[in-house]
Protein backbone atom coordinates (compact mmCIF):
# COMPACT_ATOMS: atom_id res chain seq x y z
CA UNK A 1 0.00 0.00 0.00
CA UNK A 2 1.51 3.63 -1.01
CA UNK A 3 0.51 6.80 0.44
CA UNK A 4 0.96 9.58 -1.83
CA UNK A 5 2.65 12.78 -0.50
CA UNK A 6 2.35 15.77 -2.32
CA UNK A 7 5.25 17.74 -0.72
CA UNK A 8 4.04 21.86 -0.58
CA UNK A 9 0.73 20.73 1.52
CA UNK A 10 1.94 18.24 3.93
CA UNK A 11 4.00 19.53 6.50
CA UNK A 12 6.02 22.74 6.94
CA UNK A 13 9.22 22.33 9.08
CA UNK A 14 10.69 26.02 8.97
CA UNK A 15 7.41 28.20 9.43
CA UNK A 16 7.34 29.27 5.84
CA UNK A 17 3.81 28.15 4.80
CA UNK A 18 5.24 25.62 2.88
CA UNK A 19 5.54 21.87 2.95
CA UNK A 20 9.50 20.52 2.89
CA UNK A 21 11.25 16.99 3.29
CA UNK A 22 12.13 17.56 7.23
CA UNK A 23 8.33 18.14 7.38
CA UNK A 24 7.57 14.86 5.91
CA UNK A 25 10.30 13.50 8.20
CA UNK A 26 8.73 14.85 11.18
CA UNK A 27 5.24 13.11 10.40
CA UNK A 28 6.98 9.28 9.35
CA UNK A 29 5.60 8.14 12.74
CA UNK A 30 1.90 8.64 11.05
CA UNK A 31 2.70 6.45 8.61
CA UNK A 32 4.08 3.78 10.61
CA UNK A 33 1.45 4.25 13.30
CA UNK A 34 -1.28 3.93 9.86
CA UNK A 35 0.52 0.93 8.59
CA UNK A 36 1.16 1.97 4.80
CA UNK A 37 4.25 0.31 2.86
CA UNK A 38 5.89 2.99 1.57
CA UNK A 39 5.65 6.53 -0.02
CA UNK A 40 5.15 8.38 -3.42
CA UNK A 41 6.49 11.78 -3.43
CA UNK A 42 5.12 14.48 -5.85
CA UNK A 43 8.09 16.19 -8.01
CA UNK A 44 10.58 17.76 -5.42
CA UNK A 45 12.97 19.32 -8.03
CA UNK A 46 14.31 22.18 -8.54
CA UNK A 47 11.34 24.09 -10.88
CA UNK A 48 9.96 27.63 -11.47
CA UNK A 49 6.40 25.71 -10.33
CA UNK A 50 4.47 26.70 -13.55
CA UNK A 51 2.75 23.46 -13.19
CA UNK A 52 3.86 22.91 -9.40
CA UNK A 53 6.70 20.88 -9.94
CA UNK A 54 5.57 18.85 -12.97
CA UNK A 55 8.00 21.20 -15.23
CA UNK A 56 11.75 20.17 -14.15
CA UNK A 57 14.45 22.38 -14.38
CA UNK A 58 16.58 20.04 -13.48
CA UNK A 59 16.51 16.28 -12.64
CA UNK A 60 19.08 15.85 -9.90
CA UNK A 61 18.40 18.00 -7.32
CA UNK A 62 16.13 19.58 -5.08
CA UNK A 63 14.14 22.90 -5.39
CA UNK A 64 15.29 25.51 -2.26
CA UNK A 65 11.72 25.02 -1.59
CA UNK A 66 11.81 21.83 0.07
CA UNK A 67 15.12 20.91 1.23
CA UNK A 68 18.54 19.99 -0.42
CA UNK A 69 19.92 16.31 -1.66
CA UNK A 70 20.97 16.27 1.84
CA UNK A 71 18.00 16.72 3.30
CA UNK A 72 16.64 13.92 0.99
CA UNK A 73 19.08 11.44 2.09
CA UNK A 74 18.32 11.91 5.63
CA UNK A 75 14.15 11.37 4.96
CA UNK A 76 14.91 8.43 2.34
CA UNK A 77 17.87 6.77 5.43
CA UNK A 78 14.70 7.53 8.09
CA UNK A 79 12.15 6.13 5.50
CA UNK A 80 14.13 2.60 5.01
CA UNK A 81 14.88 2.33 9.03
CA UNK A 82 10.89 2.68 9.71
CA UNK A 83 9.97 0.18 6.51
CA UNK A 84 8.63 2.42 4.55
CA UNK A 85 9.66 2.18 0.41
CA UNK A 86 9.79 5.65 -1.23
CA UNK A 87 8.87 5.91 -4.67
CA UNK A 88 9.72 9.51 -6.24
CA UNK A 89 7.56 11.04 -9.37
CA UNK A 90 9.76 10.96 -12.31
CA UNK A 91 8.28 13.38 -15.31
CA UNK A 92 9.76 12.00 -18.96
CA UNK A 93 7.51 13.49 -20.87
CA UNK A 94 8.55 17.29 -20.81
CA UNK A 95 10.71 19.30 -18.90
CA UNK A 96 10.29 23.01 -18.20
CA UNK A 97 11.60 25.50 -20.41
CA UNK A 98 13.86 26.75 -18.43
CA UNK A 99 15.94 23.49 -17.91
CA UNK A 100 19.62 23.42 -19.78
CA UNK A 101 18.50 21.35 -21.86
CA UNK A 102 16.19 23.08 -23.42
CA UNK A 103 17.28 26.43 -23.06
CA UNK A 104 20.55 24.92 -25.39
CA UNK A 105 18.22 23.36 -27.81
CA UNK A 106 15.80 26.61 -28.43
CA UNK A 107 19.11 29.01 -29.21
CA UNK A 108 19.62 28.04 -32.37
CA UNK A 109 18.40 25.70 -35.52
CA UNK A 110 22.09 23.88 -35.58
CA UNK A 111 22.29 23.35 -31.28
CA UNK A 112 23.60 20.07 -30.80
CA UNK A 113 20.06 19.27 -28.85
CA UNK A 114 17.62 21.03 -31.12
CA UNK A 115 16.80 17.64 -31.86
CA UNK A 116 16.01 16.76 -28.39
CA UNK A 117 12.87 18.77 -28.66
CA UNK A 118 10.22 18.53 -30.75
CA UNK A 119 10.61 21.07 -33.22
CA UNK A 120 8.68 21.07 -36.51
CA UNK A 121 8.29 24.03 -39.34
CA UNK A 122 4.85 25.60 -39.42
CA UNK A 123 1.69 24.88 -41.77
CA UNK A 124 0.03 27.41 -43.92
CA UNK A 125 1.45 30.07 -41.23
CA UNK A 126 -0.09 28.02 -38.35
CA UNK A 127 0.98 25.21 -36.20
CA UNK A 128 2.47 21.71 -37.48
CA UNK A 129 -0.49 20.04 -36.55
CA UNK A 130 -3.94 20.47 -35.26
CA UNK A 131 -3.14 19.20 -31.65
CA UNK A 132 -4.52 20.62 -28.12
CA UNK A 133 -2.86 20.95 -25.32
CA UNK A 134 -4.13 19.19 -21.50
CA UNK A 135 -3.95 22.77 -20.39
CA UNK A 136 -5.88 24.32 -23.29
CA UNK A 137 -4.64 25.92 -26.74
CA UNK A 138 -2.86 24.61 -29.28
CA UNK A 139 -0.16 22.24 -28.57
CA UNK A 140 2.54 24.11 -30.07
CA UNK A 141 4.31 27.25 -29.51
CA UNK A 142 6.34 29.64 -31.74
CA UNK A 143 9.79 30.16 -30.64
CA UNK A 144 10.40 33.92 -32.27
CA UNK A 145 14.21 34.08 -32.48
CA UNK A 146 14.46 30.41 -34.61
CA UNK A 147 11.22 30.75 -36.52
CA UNK A 148 10.20 27.00 -35.86
CA UNK A 149 7.42 25.32 -33.30
CA UNK A 150 7.97 23.16 -30.55
CA UNK A 151 5.69 20.61 -29.19
CA UNK A 152 3.88 21.15 -25.51
CA UNK A 153 1.03 18.82 -24.76
CA UNK A 154 1.01 20.40 -21.55
CA UNK A 155 1.72 24.36 -20.78
CA UNK A 156 4.04 26.26 -23.15
CA UNK A 157 6.62 25.95 -20.07
CA UNK A 158 6.49 22.19 -20.44
CA UNK A 159 8.02 21.73 -23.59
CA UNK A 160 7.78 18.09 -24.94
CA UNK A 161 11.21 16.28 -25.39
CA UNK A 162 12.07 13.66 -28.42
CA UNK A 163 12.56 10.02 -26.76
CA UNK A 164 12.90 9.00 -30.37
CA UNK A 165 16.41 10.43 -30.16
CA UNK A 166 18.66 7.98 -28.38
CA UNK A 167 20.90 11.11 -26.75
CA UNK A 168 17.51 11.84 -24.63
CA UNK A 169 16.84 8.24 -23.83
CA UNK A 170 20.34 7.79 -22.27
CA UNK A 171 19.70 11.21 -20.94
CA UNK A 172 16.62 10.25 -19.18
CA UNK A 173 18.27 6.64 -18.09
CA UNK A 174 21.05 8.61 -16.52
CA UNK A 175 18.32 10.40 -14.13
CA UNK A 176 16.58 7.20 -13.09
CA UNK A 177 20.14 5.73 -12.37
CA UNK A 178 21.30 8.82 -10.20
CA UNK A 179 18.30 8.37 -7.89
CA UNK A 180 18.57 4.83 -8.04
CA UNK A 181 22.38 4.75 -6.84
CA UNK A 182 21.08 7.24 -3.80
CA UNK A 183 18.54 3.93 -2.82
CA UNK A 184 15.42 4.98 -3.79
CA UNK A 185 12.80 2.23 -4.70
CA UNK A 186 11.42 3.30 -7.53
CA UNK A 187 9.25 5.86 -9.34
CA UNK A 188 5.92 7.25 -10.54
CA UNK A 189 6.15 8.16 -14.21
CA UNK A 190 4.27 10.75 -15.05
CA UNK A 191 2.21 10.58 -18.25
CA UNK A 192 4.42 7.74 -19.35
CA UNK A 193 2.44 6.98 -22.36
CA UNK A 194 3.24 10.38 -23.75
CA UNK A 195 6.74 9.59 -24.70
CA UNK A 196 6.51 7.40 -27.91
CA UNK A 197 5.18 9.63 -30.57
CA UNK A 198 4.53 8.70 -34.12
CA UNK A 199 7.46 10.74 -36.25
CA UNK A 200 5.09 12.42 -38.98
CA UNK A 201 3.29 14.03 -36.09
CA UNK A 202 0.06 13.49 -38.21
CA UNK A 203 -3.29 15.73 -37.56
CA UNK A 204 -6.02 13.76 -35.52
CA UNK A 205 -9.06 13.09 -36.95
CA UNK A 206 -11.72 15.45 -37.13
CA UNK A 207 -14.07 13.52 -34.87
CA UNK A 208 -11.35 13.64 -32.43
CA UNK A 209 -9.91 16.96 -32.87
CA UNK A 210 -11.26 18.15 -30.07
CA UNK A 211 -9.52 16.37 -27.63
CA UNK A 212 -6.34 17.00 -25.87
CA UNK A 213 -3.84 13.95 -26.48
CA UNK A 214 -3.82 13.44 -22.83
CA UNK A 215 -6.66 10.81 -22.52
CA UNK A 216 -6.33 9.12 -25.95
CA UNK A 217 -2.66 8.71 -27.60
CA UNK A 218 -1.45 4.70 -27.00
CA UNK A 219 1.29 4.83 -29.77
CA UNK A 220 3.02 1.10 -30.11
CA UNK A 221 6.59 3.15 -30.35
CA UNK A 222 6.04 3.66 -26.61
CA UNK A 223 6.46 0.04 -25.41
CA UNK A 224 10.06 -0.44 -26.55
CA UNK A 225 10.75 2.99 -24.86
CA UNK A 226 9.48 1.02 -21.69
CA UNK A 227 11.42 -2.08 -22.12
CA UNK A 228 14.43 -0.14 -21.86
CA UNK A 229 13.63 1.93 -19.02
CA UNK A 230 12.91 -1.38 -17.15
CA UNK A 231 16.02 -2.48 -18.08
CA UNK A 232 17.37 0.05 -16.42
CA UNK A 233 15.50 -1.05 -13.04
CA UNK A 234 16.04 -4.35 -13.09
CA UNK A 235 20.02 -3.48 -13.41
CA UNK A 236 19.66 -2.49 -9.68
CA UNK A 237 19.06 -5.13 -6.57
CA UNK A 238 16.47 -5.59 -4.70
CA UNK A 239 12.54 -4.72 -5.65
CA UNK A 240 12.84 -1.52 -7.60
CA UNK A 241 9.28 -0.60 -9.33
CA UNK A 242 7.96 1.57 -11.97
CA UNK A 243 3.92 2.99 -11.88
CA UNK A 244 2.52 4.19 -14.84
CA UNK A 245 0.05 7.09 -15.33
CA UNK A 246 -1.59 5.69 -18.23
CA UNK A 247 -4.45 8.22 -18.88
CA UNK A 248 -6.49 5.96 -21.15
CA UNK A 249 -9.69 4.59 -20.54
CA UNK A 250 -10.14 1.07 -19.90
CA UNK A 251 -8.26 -1.71 -18.12
CA UNK A 252 -7.90 -3.66 -21.68
CA UNK A 253 -6.06 -0.38 -23.01
CA UNK A 254 -3.98 -0.42 -19.52
CA UNK A 255 -2.84 -4.11 -19.62
CA UNK A 256 -0.47 -3.84 -22.92
CA UNK A 257 2.05 -1.75 -20.47
CA UNK A 258 2.89 -4.49 -18.53
CA UNK A 259 4.47 -5.96 -21.71
CA UNK A 260 5.26 -9.68 -20.81
CA UNK A 261 6.57 -8.67 -17.60
CA UNK A 262 9.09 -6.94 -18.87
CA UNK A 263 7.49 -2.77 -18.93
CA UNK A 264 6.04 -0.90 -16.35
CA UNK A 265 5.63 -2.81 -12.72
CA UNK A 266 2.73 -1.60 -12.06
CA UNK A 267 -0.31 0.68 -14.12
CA UNK A 268 -2.96 3.08 -12.75
CA UNK A 269 -6.43 2.01 -12.94
CA UNK A 270 -8.27 5.60 -12.55
CA UNK A 271 -11.69 3.57 -13.37
CA UNK A 272 -13.31 4.01 -9.96
CA UNK A 273 -11.74 7.56 -9.37
CA UNK A 274 -13.99 8.28 -12.32
CA UNK A 275 -17.16 6.21 -11.22
CA UNK A 276 -20.03 7.35 -9.93
CA UNK A 277 -21.99 6.26 -7.14
CA UNK A 278 -23.11 3.57 -8.28
CA UNK A 279 -22.85 -0.48 -6.91
CA UNK A 280 -23.44 -1.81 -10.31
CA UNK A 281 -21.10 0.11 -12.27
CA UNK A 282 -18.64 -0.34 -9.63
CA UNK A 283 -18.68 -4.11 -10.07
CA UNK A 284 -18.35 -3.71 -13.65
CA UNK A 285 -15.37 -1.82 -13.37
CA UNK A 286 -13.91 -4.27 -10.84
CA UNK A 287 -14.94 -7.37 -13.29
CA UNK A 288 -13.35 -5.62 -16.79
CA UNK A 289 -10.31 -4.91 -14.03
CA UNK A 290 -10.26 -8.37 -13.47
CA UNK A 291 -10.64 -9.88 -16.92
CA UNK A 292 -7.88 -7.33 -18.80
CA UNK A 293 -5.26 -8.39 -16.07
CA UNK A 294 -5.34 -11.52 -14.77
CA UNK A 295 -3.39 -12.68 -11.79
CA UNK A 296 -0.72 -14.28 -13.97
CA UNK A 297 1.83 -12.07 -14.59
CA UNK A 298 0.65 -8.44 -13.89
CA UNK A 299 -1.06 -6.51 -10.90
CA UNK A 300 -3.79 -4.01 -10.98
CA UNK A 301 -3.39 -0.56 -8.82
CA UNK A 302 -6.43 1.29 -7.42
CA UNK A 303 -6.99 4.93 -6.56
CA UNK A 304 -9.76 6.82 -5.41
CA UNK A 305 -8.33 9.96 -5.02
CA UNK A 306 -4.80 12.01 -6.38
CA UNK A 307 -3.26 15.52 -6.95
CA UNK A 308 -5.08 15.86 -10.30
CA UNK A 309 -8.76 15.04 -9.06
CA UNK A 310 -11.46 16.30 -6.46
CA UNK A 311 -11.27 14.30 -3.64
CA UNK A 312 -13.42 11.43 -3.05
CA UNK A 313 -15.20 12.64 -0.30
CA UNK A 314 -16.21 15.73 -2.04
CA UNK A 315 -17.21 13.70 -4.97
CA UNK A 316 -19.50 12.34 -2.51
CA UNK A 317 -21.28 14.92 -1.77
CA UNK A 318 -19.41 15.60 1.28
CA UNK A 319 -20.61 11.98 2.57
CA UNK A 320 -18.18 10.80 5.48
CA UNK A 321 -20.21 7.29 5.54
CA UNK A 322 -19.80 6.69 1.54
CA UNK A 323 -15.60 7.94 1.83
CA UNK A 324 -15.73 4.83 4.62
CA UNK A 325 -17.50 2.78 2.30
CA UNK A 326 -14.87 3.97 -0.33
CA UNK A 327 -12.20 3.20 1.49
CA UNK A 328 -13.03 -0.48 2.28
CA UNK A 329 -13.46 -1.61 -1.14
CA UNK A 330 -10.01 -0.23 -2.46
CA UNK A 331 -8.60 -1.46 0.69
CA UNK A 332 -9.85 -5.26 0.25
CA UNK A 333 -9.29 -5.45 -3.84
CA UNK A 334 -7.05 -7.45 -5.56
CA UNK A 335 -3.92 -5.24 -6.52
CA UNK A 336 -1.57 -2.37 -4.55
CA UNK A 337 -4.05 0.57 -2.92
CA UNK A 338 -2.44 4.16 -3.76
CA UNK A 339 -3.72 6.35 -0.67
CA UNK A 340 -3.69 10.40 -1.37
CA UNK A 341 -2.47 12.24 2.17
CA UNK A 342 -5.53 12.97 3.68
CA UNK A 343 -7.65 11.19 2.52
CA UNK A 344 -7.14 8.87 5.81
CA UNK A 345 -8.65 12.02 7.83
CA UNK A 346 -12.01 12.21 5.55
CA UNK A 347 -10.84 15.63 4.70
CA UNK A 348 -12.71 17.44 2.00
CA UNK A 349 -11.35 19.76 -0.76
CA UNK A 350 -10.71 23.69 0.27
CA UNK A 351 -12.62 26.01 -0.97
CA UNK A 352 -10.26 28.27 -2.65
CA UNK A 353 -11.53 31.93 -3.27
CA UNK A 354 -10.32 32.99 -7.30
CA UNK A 355 -7.70 35.49 -5.61
CA UNK A 356 -5.94 32.73 -4.10
CA UNK A 357 -5.95 30.06 -7.13
CA UNK A 358 -2.50 29.01 -8.18
CA UNK A 359 -2.85 25.82 -10.55
CA UNK A 360 -3.14 26.33 -14.16
CA UNK A 361 -5.54 22.80 -14.24
CA UNK A 362 -7.91 24.31 -11.60
CA UNK A 363 -6.85 21.86 -8.93
CA UNK A 364 -5.74 23.63 -5.73
CA UNK A 365 -8.98 22.45 -3.69
CA UNK A 366 -7.56 18.71 -3.52
CA UNK A 367 -3.76 19.89 -2.56
CA UNK A 368 -4.98 21.78 0.54
CA UNK A 369 -2.69 21.31 3.50
CA UNK A 370 -3.16 18.98 6.08
CA UNK A 371 -4.19 19.83 9.88
CA UNK A 372 -1.80 17.89 11.97
CA UNK A 373 -3.78 19.67 15.22
CA UNK A 374 -6.94 21.44 16.29
CA UNK A 375 -4.95 24.70 17.36
CA UNK A 376 -3.71 27.46 15.62
CA UNK A 377 -1.67 26.88 12.50
CA UNK A 378 -2.81 23.12 12.73
CA UNK A 379 0.68 22.00 13.02
CA UNK A 380 2.32 24.71 10.63
CA UNK A 381 3.16 27.00 12.86
CA UNK A 382 1.69 30.51 12.40
CA UNK A 383 2.19 31.48 8.66
CA UNK A 384 -0.64 31.04 6.58
CA UNK A 385 0.18 28.04 4.32
CA UNK A 386 0.44 28.44 0.40
CA UNK A 387 -3.06 27.41 -0.26
CA UNK A 388 -6.55 27.74 2.35
CA UNK A 389 -7.36 24.74 4.91
CA UNK A 390 -10.11 22.30 4.11
CA UNK A 391 -13.30 22.73 5.46
CA UNK A 392 -13.42 22.27 9.52
CA UNK A 393 -9.69 21.89 10.25
CA UNK A 394 -10.52 22.23 13.83
CA UNK A 395 -11.92 18.70 13.75
CA UNK A 396 -10.76 17.07 11.04
CA UNK A 397 -7.07 16.87 11.93
CA UNK A 398 -4.79 14.19 12.45
CA UNK A 399 -4.60 14.71 16.48
CA UNK A 400 -8.20 14.91 17.14
CA UNK A 401 -8.97 11.87 14.56
CA UNK A 402 -6.24 9.64 16.52
CA UNK A 403 -7.69 10.67 19.56
CA UNK A 404 -11.07 9.17 18.70
CA UNK A 405 -11.26 5.57 17.96
CA UNK A 406 -14.04 5.43 15.72
CA UNK A 407 -12.81 8.04 13.50
CA UNK A 408 -12.45 7.00 9.95
CA UNK A 409 -8.53 7.55 10.73
CA UNK A 410 -8.83 4.19 12.79
CA UNK A 411 -11.23 2.59 9.99
CA UNK A 412 -8.60 3.03 7.32
CA UNK A 413 -5.45 1.63 9.84
CA UNK A 414 -8.03 -1.25 10.49
CA UNK A 415 -8.69 -1.86 6.97
CA UNK A 416 -4.86 -2.06 6.86
CA UNK A 417 -4.16 -4.20 9.57
CA UNK A 418 -6.84 -6.57 8.13
CA UNK A 419 -5.25 -6.61 4.66
CA UNK A 420 -1.82 -7.35 6.25
CA UNK A 421 -3.59 -10.04 8.72
CA UNK A 422 -5.13 -11.80 5.29
CA UNK A 423 -2.67 -13.65 2.30
CA UNK A 424 -6.45 -13.38 0.67
CA UNK A 425 -7.14 -10.09 0.72
CA UNK A 426 -3.30 -9.08 -0.23
CA UNK A 427 -2.96 -11.43 -2.62
CA UNK A 428 -6.21 -14.20 -3.36
CA UNK A 429 -8.13 -14.53 -6.14
CA UNK A 430 -11.28 -12.46 -7.07
CA UNK A 431 -14.89 -13.33 -6.89
CA UNK A 432 -18.07 -11.29 -7.63
CA UNK A 433 -21.09 -12.40 -5.25
CA UNK A 434 -24.79 -12.40 -6.50
CA UNK A 435 -26.41 -9.74 -4.17
CA UNK A 436 -29.04 -7.35 -3.54
CA UNK A 437 -29.96 -3.75 -5.94
CA UNK A 438 -27.36 -1.34 -4.64
CA UNK A 439 -24.86 -4.18 -3.14
CA UNK A 440 -21.55 -5.06 -4.16
CA UNK A 441 -20.27 -7.80 -2.55
CA UNK A 442 -17.39 -10.48 -3.66
CA UNK A 443 -15.07 -12.45 -2.32
CA UNK A 444 -11.36 -12.85 -1.80
CA UNK A 445 -9.98 -16.52 -1.57
CA UNK A 446 -5.92 -17.45 -1.11
CA UNK A 447 -4.60 -20.62 -0.19
CA UNK A 448 -5.12 -20.61 3.73
CA UNK A 449 -7.89 -18.28 4.36
CA UNK A 450 -11.15 -16.30 2.89
CA UNK A 451 -12.54 -12.98 3.08
CA UNK A 452 -16.05 -11.17 1.77
CA UNK A 453 -16.35 -7.72 1.73
CA UNK A 454 -20.49 -6.48 1.46
CA UNK A 455 -20.95 -2.72 0.53
CA UNK A 456 -24.48 -0.79 0.62
CA UNK A 457 -23.91 1.86 -1.95
CA UNK A 458 -28.10 2.83 -1.62
CA UNK A 459 -29.69 5.33 0.37
CA UNK A 460 -31.49 2.40 2.45
CA UNK A 461 -31.50 -0.14 4.58
CA UNK A 462 -30.71 -3.53 3.03
CA UNK A 463 -30.33 -7.38 4.29
CA UNK A 464 -27.94 -9.02 3.12
CA UNK A 465 -27.97 -11.62 5.74
CA UNK A 466 -28.02 -14.60 3.06
CA UNK A 467 -24.52 -13.64 2.11
CA UNK A 468 -23.06 -12.43 5.68
CA UNK A 469 -24.65 -13.98 8.92
CA UNK A 470 -24.25 -17.50 8.26
CA UNK A 471 -20.46 -19.09 9.34
CA UNK A 472 -19.06 -15.55 9.08
CA UNK A 473 -17.98 -13.05 11.86
CA UNK A 474 -17.50 -9.02 11.01
CA UNK A 475 -13.81 -8.22 11.25
CA UNK A 476 -14.13 -4.58 9.79
CA UNK A 477 -17.16 -2.61 9.97
CA UNK A 478 -17.66 1.08 8.37
CA UNK A 479 -19.87 1.84 11.04
CA UNK A 480 -18.07 2.95 13.85
CA UNK A 481 -18.64 2.00 16.40
CA UNK A 482 -20.14 -1.44 14.72
CA UNK A 483 -23.06 -3.03 16.86
CA UNK A 484 -22.30 -5.45 19.22
CA UNK A 485 -23.95 -8.26 17.07
CA UNK A 486 -24.99 -7.79 13.70
CA UNK A 487 -28.14 -9.16 12.52
CA UNK A 488 -27.03 -8.86 8.51
CA UNK A 489 -28.71 -5.04 7.71
CA UNK A 490 -26.45 -2.79 6.33
CA UNK A 491 -27.58 1.07 6.76
CA UNK A 492 -27.47 3.13 3.70
CA UNK A 493 -23.68 3.56 2.60
CA UNK A 494 -22.52 0.74 5.29
CA UNK A 495 -20.46 -1.90 4.49
CA UNK A 496 -18.19 -4.92 6.23
CA UNK A 497 -15.18 -6.98 5.72
CA UNK A 498 -16.21 -10.60 7.13
CA UNK A 499 -13.90 -13.66 8.15
CA UNK A 500 -14.99 -16.76 8.72
CA UNK A 501 -16.32 -17.64 11.75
Amino acid sequence: MIYQIYPRSFADSDGDGIGDLAGIRSRLHHLRWLGVDGIWLSPIYPSPMADFGYDVADHTDVDGTFGDLDGFDALLAEAHDADLRVLLDWVPNHTSDQHPWFVESRSSRKSPRRDWYVWRDGRNGGPPNNWLAAFGGRAWALDERTTQWYLHLFLPEQPDLNWSNPDVERAMHEVLRFWLDRGVDGFRADVVHLIGKDPDLPDLPEHLAHLDLVGIHDHPGTHELLRGIRRVLDSYPGERAMVGEVNLGSPALLAPYYGAGDELHLVFNFSLLRAPWDARRWAELITESEAAIPAEGAWPVWVLSNHDRPRHRSRYGGSEARARLAAMVLLTLRGTPFLYAGEELGLLDAVVPAAAQVDPGGRDGCRAPLPWSPGPGHGWGSTEPWLPWPPNPEDWNAETLRADEHSILHLYRDLLAARRRSPALREGRFRLLEAPQGVLAYERTGQTDTRRVVANFSDLPVDVGSLAVRDWAVEVATRRPPTASWDGTLGPAEGVTLKPA
